[in-house]
């Protein structure tokens, strides 16, 4: 995998973006399976059973698939809010108080018991789905989601076609970050189904270490004032 430039910043780091990918893959196995068949990530899923249902006059069940899309455009505007707030922050970095709040969240998700609380379960894991989306947008300068993988495996095939008729090294390794990124939601999927089946609601637990990993690694590599650093304003 093509190495990480030494002066980059950790949030846009190919170690970051597939730790956070492997969540996102893992978060949308837990809520299908054990959240009643939703899908807490990308909405198009929902959007298109939410449509299925409105066409066949089935109300009740149109909202259950309305409420996770709606959770998931105020975490877009969470995450704003929060960008807003702390980018100029000395201490923390505003991408970190999103990990922090996702982490927090999926902690209480841990202990809440399937079933009738599936409901509240995935508003609050499509919240923190879209503040992700939102808030880790870029890996080595390029353009990728960690929550969904249409765009990436997109942007993925594009610059391998593209590699095969340049012979271009770094369209090659842009599009390798694509495909690793893609194989680590893959194996979150996996292991969410895999722990999700063993563990139960409880499963959740282990993106929280992940998270507490991406966390604390950004403390050495944002150029905290803990290690001789200002950091500069972040966009």
């Amino acid at each position: 995998m093509p190495k990480i430039k030494s002066r980059q910043q950790m949030s846009e780091s190919f170690f970051l973006g597939a730790l956070l990918a492997a969540v996102g893959g893992f978060l949308d196995a837990y809520t299908y399976l054990l959240r009643g068949h939703v899908f807490a990530n990308a909405q198009t899923g929902n959007i298109v059973l939410l449509s299925l249902h409105l066409a066949q006059l089935q109300f009740a069940e149109a909202f259950y698939y309305l409420i996770p899309i709606l959770a998931f455009a105020l975490g877009v505007v969470i995450a704003e809010l929060i960008r807003r707030a702390f980018r100029s922050h000395p201490r923390i970095h505003w991408r970190q108080i999103t990990i922090g709040a996702e982490l927090l969240l999926l902690l209480v998700v841990a202990f809440l018991p399937c079933g009738r609380l599936d409901m509240a379960v995935n508003v609050v894991i499509s919240l923190l789905c879209a503040m992700q989306t939102e808030s880790f947008r870029k890996v080595n300068g390029n353009a990728f989601a960690t929550t969904m993988c249409t765009g990436n495996l997109r942007s993925a095939t594009e610059l391998l076609l593209r590699y095969r008729v340049t012979k271009d090294k770094a369209e090659r390794d842009r599009s390798l970050q694509y495909y690793g990124v893609l194989l680590f939601f893959i194996g979150g999927a996996a292991a969410g189904t895999l722990l999700s089946r063993r563990f139960g609601a409880k499963a959740v637990l282990f993106c929280c270490i992940a998270l507490a990993a991406a966390f604390t690694a950004m403390f050495f590599r944002e150029g905290l004032p803990a290690l001789g650093k200002r950091r500069a304003k972040d966009a």
